[in-house]
């Protein structure tokens, strides 16, 4: 039984597992798309979430866990991803883009895609045992690939 109280309780103790959760917007067709892709491809997925680089706000976040928290750590990676960006531009290569970043931990792959456009980025997270990297390199890209946003946005 769905009762909409009970759900609004739940999300103020952190957020709910084994769901999408969308920010409000107008253009949450493509974000959705990317959500969807990246669960159907990675059933394994631990967390993820599609972000803005200039705000570090998430646009939807997804995880498997009460206690893996994709919103909290969207500011922290959007900020990883900008303190790149400005040392592409320190180092005279303004010209590149950044397009991935990894972060490894022993038993844990942490993937961030930046869209072409630079303003959002599609975040995930996979356990070593289950994914191995090539596998979720081609799913995010696949999720990188929906997320784009419309020029016009």
């Amino acid at each position: 039984m769905k009762i909409p109280f009970l759900k609004q309780l739940q999300r103020l103790t952190g957020p709910v597992a084994n769901e999408v959760e969308l920010a409000a917007g107008p253009a949450n067709g493509p974000i959705e798309q990317a959500m969807q892709h990246l669960l159907a491809e990675l059933p394994d997925l631990l967390m993820a979430a599609v972000v803005e680089v200039a705000t570090g706000k998430p646009l939807a976040t997804y995880t498997t866990a009460r206690d893996l928290r994709p919103a909290a750590v969207a500011g922290f990676n959007a900020e990883a991803v900008r303190q790149v960006q400005a040392s592409l531009v320190a180092q005279g290569a303004a010209h590149e883009r950044l397009e991935e970043m990894l972060f490894t931990l022993p038993s844990q792959l942490h993937l961030l895609g930046v869209v072409p456009s630079g303003r959002v980025f599609v975040y995930l997270a996979v356990d070593c045992r289950d994914t191995n990297l090539g596998i979720a390199r081609a799913v995010m890209r696949g999720g990188m690939a929906r997320a784009e946003p419309a020029e016009d946005e």
